[in-house]
């Protein structure tokens, strides 16, 4: 380390950083000008990356969990040669440029995931290392490391206040993921203040009480004690947590150690002031000296060395180890399977099933043919039927296994399940019962934000649950699901269409949800592959045009299936309609909307044992909907449902009052 030239590089940071925010008039100084040397010193001396190759498989990892303060990245990603320009700073937060209010995955490069709802980012990070693990012990051989990586997050008192970084870290601590290392800003200061008025937990025995590693630095100024700490946390079969004692920011002296600090601009007196404390020349505006370019391209070229190291060490793994180059290929590039042209992944059981019990049967088929299925549940796999057979279960004392297991945990595991698919070379799914996907629903956003392919498995997906009650019953669940822009759900009606579900999950690029029942369903022989088209005709009308059509998803297929027979005896013509996908069925074209939905009939009923949200776009003004606009009761399956009016007499009784209207 260079103390004169470390110096010029974080005093740039800083005031990039606070020159950005002020021409922006928002934003938030006060991260990047307390951490900066924290964030410099990793980045420096320690990050492996290559600027040149953003995407090399083999780089470190680096989270910003603390996304508020992502012009601190954005200044290290100018200043590392990212091809971020000057210009770019410039325009922080501006329509259409790449440095928006927080990082975003895809957005920009170099930005590992998409920040800013706090905790989210460490819940990432544990997501990553448990990647890096898992694919280590598939496929490193002696001599040949060719996973081996960290990963670092960035975090901040917001973050370790919310509940998602216990339930990560607690994890972390348990797998002792020892290539994790969180630094922690440790300013003591949140938008409302002091932590003190909130936060007064002994940080560091809570983490040891997780099991991890904890190194304080008492002064986030000192490069080199950072540098020491980042040291110890290299050799440690645990998670490291370095606490990094700093003051929110830093230099301004009208603002340093201030919530005011926090969230808004510095003001001009006050970043002249900062300027003027730092010794930094006050003009031109978004100044670096030539020498800190300089030195953070020398200090580049160390990443660059190193993958060239690694290719050369991967092409020999490559030619010693074929049979593991093929195999690379399956999990990172180019897998052989396609589910579409297998046949028998759609066979047809004989015997009504729970579409759980299918989706089990389907999962561990694909498991077979798909080597990378990584995934597992939040203490409910003997329930969700999530369990891969023979592939063991990951844990501290075999990465190799491919079963995780999250504990009672539902936040952490959807966003840990980010982390992984963010990684790469693995192919995540996590489950739980629906109702709970409640807890999840901040990390099912942002896999639909960062178009990542993860697979939610949520089962007991109606009142179908039963005697657990309205506690377990979901409700309201599906429609704040498919609310989501880039969110597939899929509500399947039987065996054919799970996978159909599946094979959507498992080849998109983006999440799914695949919501799936307890209780049995039958089979049905005019299913099948037009499923994936999120709507079609099931049993359809003897007219030319249906007298009414008839539509649900999921369980309540049965009813108007059933219906169909009893409404032909009444000389009522229908149309069978399965809708498992709303996102699926909107994204086809005008004609095939038309065709399965012609506008000329306007006598429709849909069925579904949820809330009746979302279907209007389908029934229309004049159409009906026989649904649960309240929540559940506690009592056996098939009372509750027909308490409620789910009945085929019910369907049949509502259709009629409608056709003689």
């Amino acid at each position: 380390m260079n103390q004169a030239i470390d110096t010029k590089v974080i005093n740039s940071i800083r005031v990039l950083s606070a020159e950005a925010i002020q021409k922006a008039n928002s934003g938030h100084p006060g991260l990047p000008l307390g951490a900066a040397p924290a964030a410099y010193t990793l980045w420096g001396y320690y990050l492996k990356h290559n600027p040149q190759n953003p995407s090399w498989k083999d780089r470190d990892r680096f989270v910003l969990s603390a996304g508020h303060g992502s012009m601190l990245l954005y200044s290290l990603l100018h200043l590392f040669g990212y091809g971020l320009p000057m210009e770019e700073l410039q325009q922080f937060r501006q329509w259409g440029s790449k440095t928006p209010g927080h990082p975003e995955y895809g957005h920009t490069v170099g930005i590992e995931t998409t920040t800013g709802p706090l905790g989210q980012g460490i819940a990432n990070a544990v997501g990553m290392a448990m990647a890096e693990a898992h694919l280590a012990a598939i496929f490193n051989r002696e001599g040949y490391p060719v996973v081996d990586h960290r990963t670092y997050a960035f975090v901040g008192d917001g973050c370790l206040m919310e509940g998602i970084s216990a339930e990560a870290a607690s994890l972390a601590g348990t797998l002792k993921l020892g290539k994790l290392t969180v630094l922690y800003d440790s300013n003591c200061i949140s938008i409302e203040g002091s932590t003190d008025i909130a936060f007064t937990e002994n940080v560091a025995g809570r983490f040891a009480a997780y099991h991890w590693n904890v190194v304080t630095v008492e002064d986030g100024n000192d490069p080199a004690a950072i540098a020491k700490a980042l040291e110890v946390s290299q050799n440690d079969e645990r998670p490291t947590i370095i606490i990094i004692k700093t003051q929110i920011g830093y230099g301004c002296p009208a603002k340093q150690g201030k919530a005011s600090a926090h969230g808004e601009p510095l003001g001009a007196e006050n970043l002249a002031a900062l300027k003027e404390n730092l010794n930094w020349p006050s003009e031109p505006a978004f100044y670096v000296p030539e020498e800190v370019y300089a030195y953070t391209a020398e200090l580049s070229k160390k990443g660059a060395e190193q993958e060239a190291r690694w290719t050369a060490l991967f092409a020999e793994y490559c030619e010693k180890y074929p049979e593991m180059a093929e195999l690379w290929s399956e999990y990172f590039e180019n897998p052989s399977y396609d589910p579409w042209s297998d046949e028998a992944l759609f066979a047809k059981p004989e015997k009504s099933a729970a579409t759980r019990n299918v989706s089990g049967e389907v999962l561990n088929y694909l498991a077979d043919k798909l080597p990378n299925m990584f995934g597992g549940s939040a203490d409910l796999s003997p329930s969700t039927k999530t369990i891969m057979k023979g592939k063991g279960d990951f844990s501290a004392d075999d990465y190799a296994g491919a079963n995780l297991h999250f504990g009672v945990r539902e936040h952490a595991m959807a966003a840990i399940g980010n982390g992984i698919a963010l990684h790469g070379g693995l192919l995540p799914y996590v489950s739980t019962f629906f109702v709970f996907s409640d807890y999840m629903k901040h990390s099912c956003r942002l896999s639909a934000l960062m178009k990542q392919r993860i697979v939610y498995v949520l089962t007991h997906d109606s009142i179908g649950v039963g005697e657990d009650g309205p506690t377990h019953q979901p409700i309201e669940q599906l429609a704040a699901l498919r609310s989501i822009p880039g969110f597939t759900v899929i509500r399947p009606a039987d065996a054919c269409e799970t996978a159909v579900g599946w094979a959507h999950a498992v080849t998109s690029q983006g999440p799914t949800a695949l919501v799936l029942t307890r209780q049995n369903l039958p089979q049905y022989a005019e299913s099948g592959q037009d499923a994936a088209k999120g709507a079609y005709i099931l049993r359809d009308s003897k007219k030319a045009v249906p007298d009414v059509i008839l539509m649900a998803s999921g369980s309540e297929v049965e009813l108007i299936y059933k219906a169909y027979d009893e409404l032909e005896k009444c000389g009522i013509d229908a149309r069978v309609v399965s809708i498992p996908s709303f996102e699926l069925f909107d994204a086809q074209t005008d004609a095939y909307k038309e065709a399965i939905l012609p506008a000329a009939v306007e006598k429709r009923f849909a069925v579904e044992a949820a809330c009746s949200f979302g279907w209007h776009k389908y029934t229309g003004l004049k159409g009906q909907i026989l649904a649960l606009d309240h929540f559940g009761a506690s009592g056996p399956a098939s009372t509750v449902f027909e308490e409620f009016g789910f009945t085929v007499a019910n369907v049949v009784s509502i259709v009629k009052s409608m056709m003689e209207a």
